[in-house]
């Protein structure tokens, strides 16, 4: 079986999909892998470490693409690309199908089966695959390195002969995979941390890291099958801001991580809050590709409103791009290897397992996931 490994768009993609350790496990059971020349350039991985690990270096990327029965990427594949790519080939990346209703449409008319890298289950079984979470979790790091870097005070306690400086205060919201890194990273670093998170379930995860768990009297909430919180009403919202604008006036970082997957992110923290805050602050918005947590954030730039800077960063991890490749690039190893074949040495594609169910975006031509299947014209 081939799998072809094409290089990102480095102008805007750091992260390699693929490493060369990941290249020699697949070889050893029995995968011929080709990438494309450059592959590894963002993190200063030569050709000659793939060509070590037992890959074959390809130039010519429509070759590349022509060649695999697999295609592993990082990026959603571009349309145009497509019609380079064998019929019934598995494409295996992250796809944004809640957003990407064309480029879905486009893939099963290309008779190209689809795994879609942000649809792996949140199962046990599927963690060692669960890309979103491996990146997420880096995000979160990464997040709090930037606000350290962003402000003007230091994260720690310190006590020194010309007096004591106190810790800075930092305020995360959302104690999910991210939230939860966050908190163990500005926890490391010294500062006095603060969460909120409006699934009550997160209040031991929070408090075993440390920090103090902001409670909001809600009414019902809770998360779903995937481990994400629900969307709240707009009189929960209302609640949620009126306390969290009182944690936000006494911070110097605030770290949003809230998401809804498949939705815009809900806006939490409103002009009003941020004007409550003092200058000098910094508020790092993890949800900024996907809308924003922040009032006024901006993707992919960093905007100050009466003094307090709003950093939209796009791609968090990217931050640290070294690391989340190697997380990306084992993801998708566990991934093959849980469905390999070890007498045929092929991946198998079996529709009826869990995981595949859940991943699988397009096969055979047509749309198999359920969510995404367009709906039928209701007959008048």
């Amino acid at each position: 079986m081939k799998i072809s490994i094409p290089k990102e768009n480095s102008t805007v993609e750091l992260r390699v999909p693929v490493l060369p350790s990941t290249v020699e496990k697949l070889v050893k059971k029995g995968a011929v892998i080709s990438v494309e020349a450059g592959i590894g350039a963002t993190l200063g991985i030569t050709d000659k470490e793939y060509v070590t690990a037992g890959a074959t270096v390809e130039k010519v990327r429509k070759k590349l693409l022509a060649s695999g029965d697999i295609v592993l990427r990082l990026r959603k594949p571009e349309t145009k690309e497509l019609s380079l790519m064998k019929k019934g080939a598995i494409s295996i990346s992250y796809l944004d199908p809640f957003n990407e209703a064309a480029l879905i449409g486009d893939l099963a008319k290309k008779n190209i089966s689809a795994i879609s890298m942000e649809m792996i289950p949140r199962s046990t079984r599927a963690q060692k695959m669960d890309a979103l979470s491996s990146q997420a979790s880096l995000a979160g790091y990464a997040a709090v390195i930037v606000a350290a870097d962003s402000i003007q005070k230091i994260f720690p306690m310190m006590m020194t002969p010309a007096g004591t400086i106190q810790p800075s205060r930092v305020f995360i919201i959302g104690a999910g995979v991210a939230g939860l890194q966050a908190i163990a990273t500005a926890k490391r670093l010294g500062a006095k941390v603060d969460a909120f998170d409006t699934r009550p379930v997160a209040k031991s995860d929070v408090l075993s890291l440390g920090a103090k768990f902001v409670e909001v009297d809600l009414g019902e909430t809770g998360q779903t099958a995937q481990g994400y919180a629900k969307a709240l009403t707009e009189e929960q919202l209302q609640k949620q801001r009126e306390v969290m604008k009182q944690y936000c006036a006494q911070a110097d970082v605030v770290i949003t991580t809230a998401q809804v997957f498949g939705r815009r992110a809900p806006v939490i923290v409103t002009k009003e809050m941020v004007a409550a805050m003092r200058p000098g602050s910094v508020i790092v918005d993890l949800a900024v590709e996907t809308g924003g947590n922040v009032e006024g954030s901006e993707a992919g730039k960093i905007v100050e409103k009466n003094g307090v800077k709003i950093i939209g960063i796009k791609n968090m991890p990217a931050r640290v791009a070294m690391n989340a490749s190697q997380m990306y690039s084992n993801n998708l190893f566990n991934l093959l290897d849980e469905f390999w074949n070890k007498e045929t040495k092929q991946f198998d594609l079996k529709l009826e397992d869990d995981i595949i169910k859940s991943c699988l975006i397009t096969h055979g031509g047509k749309i198999v996931h359920p969510t995404f299947v367009p709906k039928k014209a209701e007959k008048k």
